[in-house]
């Protein structure tokens, strides 16, 4: 599902991904790193909102450097990065409306997506909800709410439990495991409990430059996240 071979990303002078290549099939992936490890800068060029600078990348048997290939991956995409705005006035049942709209989910099927999305991010009770009147925990479950609208192929999520409680997160790492038994999830953290309750596998990323690839478990057995990263974490 996603393949990428000796792939750079910078941004002017600054390297921020240095020739990674990392393959990535159904199931869900961690990747965990410290700030600045380039995290969100491979998980932009994922998910097409920016190009790589060198390197090959595949995504969903599709080649995103190409217009047609990039219209196809966002079609089967759903992406929350890091910083998620929404717009104020929507409620939340117009707002995850809008975004089935944008990936091109048929007119007819749009209201049972977004009751379907609702009820797996426990926002049934609000779909009539006003999203300015919505406290940062919710709107950050509308955030994926929306991601998983069009029952994605390919599912990126920077940074997904900001905001969260112990319960609702719980509920997150539950609905991950579930997607990912059909589609490829990528979560970006630098938390390790998202890692351990959700994760098959995790990639290690340090200042740009994959230092740990493999099974969670494998993780611990070479002394951890913190031994992995070394230098890399300053």
């Amino acid at each position: 599902m996603i393949t990428a071979d000796d792939l750079t990303i910078r941004h002017r002078r600054r390297t921020a991904v240095d020739g990674i290549t990392l393959h990535l099939s159904t199931g869900v992936h961690g990747l965990l790193g410290p700030n600045g490890a380039g995290k969100t800068s491979l998980m932009r060029v994922l998910a097409t909102a920016a190009s790589p600078s060198a390197g090959r990348l595949g995504l969903l048997g599709e080649d995103p450097t190409h217009y047609a290939g990039i219209q196809a991956v966002r079609r089967q995409l759903g992406y929350l990065p890091q910083e998620f705005g929404v717009y104020r006035h929507f409620t939340v049942r117009e707002f995850l409306g809008y975004a089935a709209w944008l990936k091109d989910v048929p007119g007819r099927e749009v209201p049972l997506a977004v009751e379907r999305a609702a009820h797996r991010t426990d926002l049934t009770d609000r779909l009539d909800t006003k999203l300015r009147t919505l406290s940062g925990g919710m709107k950050q479950r509308v955030g994926i709410a929306q991601t998983v609208v069009n029952d994605p192929a390919l599912l990126l999520l920077d940074e997904p439990t900001t905001g969260l409680d112990p319960r609702q997160r719980e509920r997150f790492h539950a609905l991950l495991r579930e997607i990912g038994r059909e589609a490829t999830v990528v979560v970006s953290t630098h938390l390790m409990e998202d890692v351990t309750g959700a994760c098959d596998d995790v990639t290690v990323l340090a200042s740009g430059r994959i230092r740990f690839h493999g099974p969670v478990a494998a993780l611990a057995a070479a002394g951890g996240y913190s031994a992995v990263v070394g230098d890399g974490g300053d």
